[in-house]
């Protein structure tokens, strides 16, 4: 199996899914480091990564270029419509995309992509229709669990850690 292109919904995925409300003109949200990583080991094997959100937010918007992530899409009434023009956009089949969520409004998308996962605490209508549940709940290492998934199935995880599993050599 081998996912070219992984779609992420942002609240309750890529974070906690709370919101902080406070002064700022918009709520703040907790973007996990080591999901951050994942994104990277994902794109340095090949992949694209693309955000899904029902949501706006400058703060998404911020993640994303600081994570390199090209193909961002917030505000979105349709996920399902979008899904399918960010395949068409990247060039790859349903089979070849994963979709990972967490509640309902991803359902739709999550049903036409060809490897639907789920994090941990999803809901139970979304880990029912998901090929694999992340072992991590959102925002607390989902999206790096669901990449280490997918690098293993297709075989593709031991090289992309090797650089960093590397024993440090003698000078």
């Amino acid at each position: 199996m081998k996912i070219k292109l992984l779609v992420l919904d942002v609240d309750g995925v890529m974070t906690d899914g709370l919101l902080y409300y406070g002064n700022a003109e918009e709520p703040l949200r907790a973007f996990h480091i080591q999901d951050g990583f994942g994104i990277k080991l994902f794109q340095q094997t090949g992949g694209h990564v693309a955000i899904l959100t029902g949501k706006q937010s400058n703060g998404v918007q911020s993640r994303a270029r600081d994570l390199g992530i090209e193909r961002v899409i917030q505000g979105s009434a349709d996920k399902r419509a979008d899904l399918e023009e960010l395949m068409s956009e990247v060039g790859v089949t349903p089979e070849e995309t994963a979709m990972l969520g967490d509640d309902l409004p991803d359902l739709a998308a999550m049903r036409i992509s060809g490897y639907p996962m789920a994090v941990a605490n999803g809901v139970d209508e979304v880990r029912e229709v998901a090929r694999y549940v992340t072992r991590r709940p959102g925002g607390a290492g989902a999206v790096r669990d669901a990449v280490e998934h997918l690098l293993r199935a297709a075989k593709e995880l031991d090289t992309a850690l090797a650089p960093y599993l590397a024993a440090p050599t003698k000078a």
